[in-house]
């Protein structure tokens, strides 16, 4: 272009301020928005709308932040966002789980202490400073995520009115004789050396020896004459030879088949079901039995422990399958749930003589003082001196592990206290109907949890948490918890905090009520358990949404990850339903895990972690927070460096596009400039409807909380209809067209809402990109709110334009993607370098027909950025016909004869002799 005619065109700022270093500049708008109380002033604007309370999950407080806690919070600031901006009064108070086991392991560890001969409230007090540590760094690690928030009063398990009210909760249950003391067989971490819930475990494969051990069967010949006289041993088997030592039944399938089988001078009874499987782990081979019976015979029959003068009864159980084994299963109610279950049934010793250690009791006999590990090779000691292991095989199994320290568990029996799912089950069976569970396998999955629980142990062996406020009478040894000594416990714990239950007497507690019920004596016990950290967080419905200014109970929404449908949904739900007969939400989200590139889970271990902060110093929190929007929540979700620099891309399209706006909004006045929709150009009106369609749609996906949707689609309009379309066909009016023209006041009023509109939707998400263009739009138009953040979600700025034409246009469309082919088969060719080299003549296919008369050939020009474009009936003398096969059309593409103008580059027929087009001419003229 000549330089001449340059500065004549009007051509956007170069100096536009908007730079792409979010990881610098995003601190700054924290910084506003914190200055100017965002969160307060979100509360004053929406104060009198219709709730809706998101419930925060508590995270443990013991670290700082990964990759899966930012994705859950950055998820719930979607929802919050979203609900502020569609007119609701969205308060959002974060929370955090302080109380439990591996801050207390940890404070043990660092601090180099000794849980015995520290005092339990020095430890208390120790812990409580550590959990308040991490509350402070992770409130800020959340912070810069840009998740806005009620930060400065965040819940936490240990505040004492949080405590208190957990407390009168576990009255309740009390009262209506759900809470009971009982001695089971539940599972126990060694190295942690506490009960566990079954919220707690893992499973993970575990190689474990599988042995076929005989035991002598004193009565076969009392039950089966014909077996008189001969040598009869049963073949038990099991996967965890160290429990033999506590070995007290052997276990039947009542309606399966068992054979005798003579082998040598010995009978061996097996399931006929398993004699193949027998034979290849004991290498005896067993022809056919001499005798059949169903298992119901055998029961009640004694046969003989393998290295104990213990007789042990047969007893009858459907959970002995023929899937591996003999048939035969040793059965220990003390270290097993259906073998302690066998055990009452039959009313057999609840024997354990395993210690909270993993070490066999002193007392026990040949084992006493020995390690698991010792014992089991003591077992198979005894058993190759006696000639009674006959088989021992290998396998590999899923098999329980703590959740804490990744160790395998053991089932123990012991003296614990257990919510009574049982009593209330059926209701919370019904409650979950009436929640609306996204995706809707949550349903499923969490009805089949709660269906197959058993019990709730909620005690724990440690220290750091709410205690269990149960007395023992030291003169007639009666438990003693009732719902009105609870209730006065929890009046001091409000009071004082939960540090007082070791700190006051029992008769400082409960006053009047420290007496035994049973025998009226004054010394009392203190339980010295606490709760499990899963009844402390499953009790935040309560604590939190009842208490909390501005939250109301039930919530409206838990969002959490898909572990827990096993923890905190399904202990919200016990703990509510048990306390006040519904479920504590009125809708459940769930996510799912954070994968490496390879699909592998996160893990330390294998060097796949990607931290946040990580992330954050490199790209920005926009770009994390764009990422966790363009995943598909409802599954596993991955992660990679490569997962990144794609998305990077895509942002640069939404933000070069707002760029581009902005620029050429330059001196925009929307109260003086804004063409009202009646008087927009035919493309004009065409972008609004379809930003009126984004809009729909965007709007959709976040009702329906289909997070991947809303970016997606404004990514695709931003690409598309914008930068591929309308940005290209509008700079000619934007930069050639008199400054003050209706064309481009036009153009600059679609800008101006497409800008807003779009701005507005992706806050939710791009937060601090969004905050950073509307500042920019608020130098033009003071009355903007002040932050992008307190704007409402968008209205439709297309009311007036017929619907119409969108449909008309969305057929140009693709007509000319078929014309543009034909350019670049002429450019191709040599015929043509820029399009606007090119004259071009259009014959329209049958379906195009409906376009004839309604878009004239000047529009053709615009769209297709030619020089000259004709719609005929017949191509006629150009260069190059096209024909193109997807759309029909003809399309005659020739190099115009005319010069170019040095002004806008259009070839026009009069620059030969007035050196410029009559256009520019004539807003020379008026400049």
């Amino acid at each position: 272009m000549a330089n001449d005619y340059k500065d004549t065109l009007f051509l956007p700022k170069t100096d536009f301020p908007m730079r792409a270093n979010l990881s610098q500049r995003e601190p700054e708008f924290l910084k506003f928005w914190y200055d100017m109380d965002l969160y307060g002033e979100l509360k004053k604007k929406n104060k009198d709308k219709p709730s809706f309370i998101l419930h925060d999950g508590p995270p443990y407080a013991n670290a700082s932040i990964h990759i899966g806690t930012a994705t859950n919070k950055i998820l719930k600031d979607f929802v919050v966002k979203y609900k502020w901006q569609r007119g609701y009064f969205a308060p959002y108070v974060p929370g955090y789980d302080t109380h439990g086991l591996p801050i207390e392991l940890k404070v043990l560890k660092e601090q180099n202490l000794d849980k015995d001969e520290i005092n339990p409230v020095e430890l208390r007090k120790k812990c409580a400073a550590y959990a308040r540590s991490f509350a402070d760094v992770q409130t800020e690690q959340f912070k810069r995520l840009g998740v806005i928030g009620d930060w400065g009063h965040p819940y936490m398990t240990l505040i004492p009115a949080y405590e208190a009210t957990q407390l009168e909760g576990f009255a309740k249950m009390v009262d209506k004789g759900y809470v009971y003391k009982g001695r089971k067989a539940i599972y126990w971490c060694t190295d942690c050396q506490t009960a566990l819930a079954a919220a707690e475990i893992e499973y993970g494969d575990e190689t474990s020896p599988s042995i076929f051990v005989a035991y002598k069967y004193l009565e076969a010949a009392k039950v089966f004459p014909e077996l008189e006289g001969k040598d009869v041993d049963v073949i038990i088997w099991t996967t965890t030879p160290w429990t033999l030592p506590a070995s007290m039944a052997v276990a039947v399938h009542p309606r399966y088949e068992y054979g005798f089988y003579q082998v040598g001078d010995k009978v061996y009874l097996i399931a006929c079901g398993l004699k193949a499987e027998v034979e290849r782990a004991t290498q005896l081979t067993f022809g056919e039995p001499i005798l059949v019976c169903r298992g119901e015979r055998l029961e009640k029959t004694l046969a003989l422990h393998p290295f104990y003068d213990r007789k042990v009864p047969f007893v009858l159980a459907d959970y002995v399958t023929l899937d591996a084994g003999t048939g035969c299963v040793h059965t220990a109610p003390g270290h097993g749930t259906e073998d302690y279950e066998t055990g009452v049934k039959y009313g057999i010793d609840i024997y354990n003589p395993v210690d909270e250690t993993g070490h066999y009791y002193k007392d026990t006999p040949i084992f006493g003082g020995m390690s698991l590990a010792e014992g089991e090779k003591k077992v198979f000691e005894l058993l190759n001196e006696s000639k009674l292991l006959l088989g021992k095989l290998k396998i590999t199994h899923s098999y329980p592990h703590c959740w804490r320290c990744k160790k395998p568990v053991i089932f123990r029996a012991t003296d614990q206290w257990f919510v009574s799912v049982a009593d209330f089950r059926d209701k919370a069976l019904e409650c979950i109907d009436e929640v609306k569970w996204v995706p809707d396998w949550g349903k499923e999955r969490i009805t089949n949890m709660v269906r197959d629980r058993s019990d709730w142990c909620i005690s724990r062996q440690r220290t750091w948490g709410v205690p269990i406020p149960a007395f023992y009478c030291e003169e007639c040894g009666e438990v003693i918890l009732t719902s009105d000594r609870v209730t006065r416990v929890a009046d001091k714990v409000r009071e004082h905090g939960s540090d007082c239950w070791w700190t006051m007497s029992p008769e400082e507690l409960v006053g009047d009520l420290a007496l035994c019920p049973k025998c009226g004596g004054r010394h009392l016990r203190k339980e010295s358990d606490i709760m499990d950290v899963w009844f402390d967080s499953g009790t935040s419905h309560s604590a939190v949404l009842d208490n909390w200014e501005d939250l109301s109970w039930p919530a409206d929404m838990y969002l959490e990850g898909s572990d827990q449908h096993r923890g905190w949904f399904q202990t919200s739900l016990l703990n509510s339903v048990a306390t006040r007969g519904r479920a504590p939400y009125r809708a459940v989200l769930t996510h799912g895990f954070i994968m490496g590139p390879d699909g592998q889970k996160m893990s330390k271990s294998l060097g796949n972690v990607m931290k946040p902060e990580n992330i954050i110093d490199k790209n920005g929190a926009d770009i994390l927070r764009l990422w966790v929007a363009s995943s598909d929540y409802r599954g596993d979700v991955r992660i990679s460096e490569e997962i990144f620099r794609n998305l990077i891309e895509s942002y640069r399209r939404i933000r070069n596009t707002a760029r581009f706006l902005l620029a050429n909004l330059a001196g925009f006045d929307p109260a003086r400039d804004i063409l009202p929709n009646g008087e927009l150009e035919a493309v004009d009106k065409y972008i609004m409807l379809k930003l009126e369609r984004l809009r729909q749609r965007v709007t959709s996906g976040f009702d329906e909380y289909e997070f991947h949707q809303p970016m997606t689609l404004i990514h695709q309009f931003c690409d598309n209809e914008l930068s591929s379309f309308y940005i290209d066909v509008s700079k000619d009016k934007l930069y050639a067209d008199a400054k003050d023209a209706g064309s481009r006041r036009s153009i600059r009023t679609v800008m101006w809402h497409v800008l807003k509109c779009v701005t507005q939707m992706m806050s939710c998400v791009l937060s601090f990109t969004a905050e950073e263009i509307w500042q920019q739009m608020r130098a033009m138009d003071k009355s903007l709110p002040k932050s992008v953040l307190l704007a409402d979600w968008p209205e439709n700025e297309a009311a007036g334009i017929d619907p119409a034409i969108e449909d008309e246009w969305d057929m140009l469309m693709l007509a000319r993607q078929g014309a543009l082919r034909g350019l670049e088969a002429a450019r191709g060719k040599g015929i043509i370098g820029h399009p606007l080299d090119a004259e071009v003549q259009i014959k329209l296919s049958d379906y195009y027909r409906p376009l004839e008369g309604r878009i004239d050939d000047a529009a053709w020009e615009s769209i297709l950025i030619v020089s000259g474009c004709k719609v005929t009936d017949e191509v006629k003398n150009a260069e190059i016909v096209y024909d193109d096969e997807t759309t029909g059309l003809v399309v005659g593409v020739s190099k115009s004869a005319a010069e170019k103008c040095p002004r806008c580059w259009k070839r026009r027929a009069e620059v030969a002799e007035k050196g410029i087009c009559d256009r520019c001419r004539d807003v020379l003229d008026k400049q």
